[in-house]
């Protein structure tokens, strides 16, 4: 395969429905349509160009790019400059909302002449299948068309011929000059549908997204970091049927070599209700809105068969599968599609569905026929089910046991419910509520906190800790000031800094049955920004707060680790829980710097 582009040079392209990754030098490595949990078409990611890629850039090589999002949306803005003082603008982007998958790519001439070669490869079905190409003759010129099974494609524009099992193009721009290259997906039994209006298309898809930014409420500081987070959470929420998926890649190694490769691209229950808060806190209501039709839909019938994650359409079947015919990224196998966690039982996600859905009502979103009648039967499910083990925020594949993050979830879960019927006057079993409320917060101040060291544990009767226990303090459990909560922090400090930025646990203690070793998380790091901040260290929550949105990104997107010594990004991107609890932690910082900005942020939402 060769060396791989880095992770971090990579940034997202989206529609609402799928999304593409394109590095700096013009590569696009990774695309699945129609959306994000569909077959690749581009695989080179985790396959090399032999799984498909669709590179342009200029052929002369001593052109230097420089990039960045167009203010306020996702199109992609790449200015290549020659020595000899050539310019040349590459505009990157999905037309939003069109009802088709198209990706566009505009070459402008802004200065002297510079000549691009542009290469693409069609790779279908995670680069195993070689599709059928040829040319047709269209009333604007000759275009590429690709069929393989229900799949086919055309790409417009610039011609193109066949060149060792690519197409290729190459062509001059001058000042002025555009070059439109477009490619449109479409069900293979059709008729290619017709070409797109690119002006049209790029002016409509620039104020779309600008008109949605602009909507929402600022939080200083921190401005430029949340407001790009905001973006990620849209490009990854399923303009149609609501889903939220957790990343837009499978398989990128959380430790480079190792096996903890994972499928991200399906709705977790966790990190759907997480960014539903995060939206809602600044002023999104029709996402949110989308959401609780779609979780509705998939989560419908017996509780007790409530799942983790669902697919993008609320599907529940997804099975996991190694795909061998392909490498992995730096050769990190295996490469996995599914994800076979979807059968565990993880107690938290309750409790995270149920502080969304508290925090939509809490903003004036009226309830549903069903969604009350709902959220009672998964409460009253948990009354008869919370003292079982699970296993954990973490989905790991070791044994099942009591974890404490898991227990305060539910204890959360309740709260919730309790606090609904005596806020909006709704229909509960409210007295049996309170007295399983009740004993699971004596629980796990019994069994998980261990006295002696001062510090809540990972698990009852363990001796390890877990950066999830900073969401203890987040979700009213305890407060953040509480001696409890203060030697958790330093336990956790103590235990699981690396480089001054935390581990999610220590691998080693084998809890999780998986071999290896994993990088810092993001999302605990900024968990810990969160706690610093609303327990009085805000210099401390800043200095960290600042250490970690510099690991973005040239155009401010974060994966779900980092490798700090390396200052690489690791495991898969852009990743939803990193950019939320960006959005999180900066709000907290807010509510501290700035006592105004707290009826605008997520402590005003949670509502306790």
């Amino acid at each position: 395969m060769g060396k791989p582009t880095p992770i971090e040079d990579y940034a997202l392209v989206a529609d609402g429905a799928a999304g593409a990754l394109v590095s700096r030098h013009g590569n696009i490595d990774w695309l699945c349509l129609p959306r994000y949990d569909s077959p690749s078409m581009f695989g080179a990611l985790l396959g090399g160009a032999e799984a498909g890629h669709w590179s342009l850039h200029p052929v002369e090589s001593s052109a230097e790019p420089t990039r960045e999002y167009v203010e306020g949306t996702l199109v992609l803005r790449t200015t290549w400059r020659s020595p000899d003082g050539a310019e040349v603008e590459v505009l990157d982007f999905m037309p939003f909302r069109d009802g088709r998958r198209n990706l566009i790519r505009r070459v402008r001439g802004v200065t002297g002449t510079m000549r691009f070669r542009g290469t693409i490869r069609f790779r279908f079905d995670y680069g195993s299948q070689r599709p059928w190409v040829r040319q047709i003759e269209e009333p604007e010129g000759r275009a590429v068309l690709a069929v393989a099974g229900p799949e086919a494609v055309i790409l417009r524009g610039a011609p193109h011929h066949a060149e060792d099992g690519s197409h290729v193009t190459e062509f001059t721009v001058e000042p002025g000059d555009v070059v439109d290259l477009k490619l449109t997906r479409f069900p293979s039994h059709l008729d290619p549908p017709s070409g797109i209006d690119v002006d049209s298309e790029l002016d409509w898809t620039i104020d779309w997204w600008q008109d949605w930014t602009g909507r929402r409420r600022r939080a200083e500081p921190y401005h430029r970091e949340v407001e790009r987070s905001l973006l990620v959470l849209r490009a990854l929420t399923n303009d149609e049927t609501g889903g939220i998926v957790a990343a837009a890649t499978t398989s990128l190694p959380e430790e480079l070599g190792g096996s903890r490769n994972w499928d991200y691209r399906y709705v977790w229950l966790r990190d759907a209700a997480h960014t539903i808060e995060v939206l809602l806190a600044h002023g999104y209501r029709e996402e949110a809105q989308k959401w609780r039709a779609w979780l509705l839909r998939a989560i419908a019938g017996d509780p007790s068969a409530v799942q983790i994650m669902y697919d993008v359409d609320g599907g529940r079947r997804l099975p996991e599968t190694t795909l061998d015919h392909l490498p992995g990224y730096a050769g990190s196998a295996p490469v996995r599609i599914g994800n076979a966690a979807y059968r565990q039982a993880q107690w938290d996600a309750y409790g995270e569905v149920m502080l969304a859905l508290a925090a939509a009502r809490n903003a004036g979103i009226e309830e549903t026929e069903f969604s009350w009648p709902l959220q009672r039967e998964l409460l009253d499910f948990l009354v008869r089910n919370w003292h079982r083990p699970d296993r954990g925020i973490w989905e790991i594949r070791g044994p099942e046991r009591h974890f404490t993050h898991s227990k305060a979830m539910v204890w959360a879960a309740l709260q919730c419910g309790i606090l609904s019927v005596e806020k909006f006057d709704l229909r509960g079993n409210v007295e049996m509520w309170r007295q399983v409320r009740d004993q699971i917060r004596d629980d796990i101040l019994q069994h998980g906190f261990d006295a002696d060291r001062g510090t809540f544990t990972q698990y009852f009767g363990g001796g390890g800790t877990d950066a999830a226990l900073l969401l203890l303090a987040p979700i009213g459990f305890i407060a953040p000031d509480d001696p409890r909560m203060l030697g958790t922090v330093e336990a956790i400090e103590r235990e699981l800094l690396r480089d001054g930025l935390l581990l999610r646990y220590r691998t080693e203690t084998d809890v999780d049955g998986l071999p290896g070793d994993e990088n810092p998380f993001l999302a605990c790091s900024f968990w810990l920004v969160e706690q610093y901040a609303s327990s009085g260290r805000l210099d401390d929550a800043t200095a960290l707060m600042d250490r970690l949105v510099g690991f973005a990104n040239d155009v401010g997107l974060l994966s779900e680790e980092i490798d700090p010594a390396r200052r690489a990004h690791m495991g898969n991107t852009p990743q939803a829980l990193s950019h939320l609890s960006l959005v999180r932690a900066a709000d907290a910082i807010a509510r501290v710097s700035d006592p105004a900005a707290r009826d605008a942020t997520m402590g005003a939402v949670r509502g306790w």
